[in-house]
């Protein structure tokens, strides 16, 4: 697991500065495109001032050289204008878009009269200094009015006393036919006291209405010229449809808005987007985990992964597919953990099962000698018979061998379950193993009723010392010598050699009989796997080599069984060395 908590820290924070990344990105791009189109909402409504700010704003000016932002000089060039910087010493260093009768060196005239009248070689001239840097530079930004033009020559024309003549009405509105103008006269209140022309809505003018129409046309629903008579004092205003040069017309903040709520639902819309992939990304794993723990709740270890799942998760070749790699080692566990589980609910039933005929054979041995001495009571309580002396000893011999088989059959339950529940009394002492195990082979090759079995001990060739409770220590060779002396034929050699492995050393019982086939090897040391006849001792009655390989445990050893049919049997012991 600790991949994969080193895989979630690393997708997690890799995502976060991505998602961090793409955030800033977008803010910075959103943010950019804002700042564009209030620069060009500004240069629309206030156009050429608005223009020219933005040209001062955007171009990079160096000593001798001048770059102009390209989408201005695309907007220049459409809409007629030109635009010259000078520097210090009146020399233009750059231009675009200039007519070439234009001067390329400014004298202090020159620029003087430019500042005094706004215009220069029949161009109108907007200009701005810069003194950002040590030597200053002038921009200038002129243009062709044929519109003010056209205003200045009716009004020369068509007017008296700052009036349009009465007797010019008539061409005059043939005129502003031709432009679909029209035209009012303002007096010095701003009040329109004259009107030619398509019908206009205003009546009275603001002050500050007539120098918006003049320097920020772009703000009106038409475009406009102003002229105004110093003489009379009025104002003639004339006002014409935009020819598409694309400005717009409108409140600038009610465009901000609309642009700021479309920004606003782009962000929503993604991140909706993103909490949708991220629901289905990481929601539907917990969807699958919540239908294996609940199908596991259930006892269903065989179906805990569906075959449609299996397809989902994994690939033809057995790997989890891009999607799902992220839990991985999660799908993996899950997976494992329901064999594992479906395979322990078979042993457990198996174990079940063999517990029960194990029942059903303890029952019978328990039963035998039970019923054996039940049937010399009735024979010795009827008063029937009489026995002889000799006969009452055998049936005395019979009983007592009986009731030591029961006794020690039940000090073997009383064993097993001390040994399993860890609650078995024991003593351990430093002892020699060489020792220990010699003294408990010739407790075999002493024994006259087993004459008909050969035993050998080789020891190591330094004392060997491990801690040991002898009497259990024991007891756990005589377990696996007799099962050895059982379940062989008479003639069987068994030999007992002690190796010293380094730290550990290991005793091994090897004999020449009949082998153990796999089967048997792999329940050799389960506590129900045998039963056992009516007149096996109880070192048979399928407790004995479980009894072994838990005292071995005990002893912070184990135990390995190496066997083949027909070839003998090893038993390997091994115990740490002190």
């Amino acid at each position: 697991m600790k991949s994969l908590r080193n895989r979630l820290a690393i997708h997690f924070s890799l995502q976060f500065i991505l998602l961090t990344i793409v955030i800033v990105i977008t803010f910075v791009v959103l943010f950019t495109l804002l700042l564009q189109f209030i620069m060009n909402e500004e240069l629309k409504r206030n156009f050429p001032l608005g223009a020219l700010d933005a040209i001062y704003t955007a171009t990079n000016v160096t000593e001798d050289k001048v770059e102009f932002h390209e989408k201005l000089k695309v907007h220049l060039e459409k809409m007629g204008f030109w635009v010259q910087v000078i520097n210090n010493e009146g020399d233009v260093i750059g231009s675009h878009n200039t007519p070439s009768k234009l001067p390329n060196h400014y004298t202090v005239n020159e620029i003087m009269q430019i500042e005094n009248t706004k215009q220069f070689q029949g161009f109108y001239i907007y200009s701005q200094l810069d003194t950002t840097y040590e030597k200053p530079f002038l921009f200038f930004l002129g243009y062709k009015n044929n519109h003010l033009d056209m205003l200045q020559n009716w009004f020369f024309t068509f007017s008296q006393s700052g009036l349009i003549k009465e007797s010019q009405v008539i061409g005059l509105e043939k005129e502003l036919a031709s432009i679909h103008g029209s035209l009012q006269v303002l007096n010095e209140n701003g009040d329109v006291i004259q009107s030619i022309g398509e019908e206009m809505k205003e009546e009275k003018y603001e002050p500050l209405d007539v120098l918006i129409r003049s320097q920020a046309p772009g703000i009106n629903e038409n475009d406009s010229v102003v002229y105004n008579d110093s003489a009379s004092g009025n104002t003639w205003i004339l006002q014409f449809p935009r020819n598409g040069d694309g400005l717009s017309s409108g409140s600038f903040l009610g465009d901000f808005i609309r642009v700021f709520i479309i920004i606003g639902a782009a962000f929503l819309v993604v991140t909706v987007g993103i909490s949708i992939w991220h629901g289905f990304r990481y929601g539907q794993p917990l969807l699958i985990f919540s239908g294996w723990l609940e199908r596991m709740g259930h006892g269903l270890y065989d179906e805990v992964l569906t075959e449609k799942e299996r397809k989902k998760i994994f690939r033809k070749n057995g790997k989890v597919r891009i999607k799902y790699r992220l839990y991985k080692e999660v799908f993996n566990a899950f997976y494992q953990m329901a064999e594992k589980l479906a395979s322990a609910e078979k042993e457990r039933n198996r174990l079940e099962k063999t517990r029960e005929e194990w029942m059903t054979g303890i029952s019978h041995d328990l039963r035998t000698p039970l019923s054996t001495i039940e049937g010399y009571g009735h024979l010795l309580e009827s008063g029937q018979y009489t026995w002889t002396e000799d006969e009452l000893k055998d049936m005395g011999k019979m009983i007592r061998e009986k009731g030591d088989y029961m006794t020690d059959l039940l000090d073997d339950f009383t064993l097993t379950f001390q040994l399993k529940n860890n609650s078995l009394p024991h003593s351990f002492t430093k002892s020699n193993v060489n020792e220990l195990v010699r003294a408990n082979i010739l407790k075999f090759v002493n024994d006259m009723t087993l004459q008909d079995t050969r035993f050998s001990f080789q020891g190591t060739e330094k004392e060997v010392s491990i801690l040991a409770d002898q009497r259990w220590f024991e007891r756990m060779i005589d377990n696996l010598i007799f099962n050895a002396i059982k379940h062989n034929p008479p003639g069987t050699e068994i030999s007992v050699s002690l190796e010293n492995a380094g730290d550990s050393v290991c005793i091994l019982i090897a004999d020449n009989g009949m082998g153990i086939d796999e089967e048997t090897i792999e329940h050799l040391f389960d506590r129900y796997y045998r039963g056992t006849n009516t007149d096996e001792s109880s070192k048979g009655a399928g407790l004995g080599m479980s009894i072994a390989k838990a005292i071995a445990e005990l002893h912070h050893g184990t135990i390995i069984v190496q066997s083949k049919k027909n070839m003998g049997t090893t038993i390997k012991l091994s115990f740490p060395i002190i």
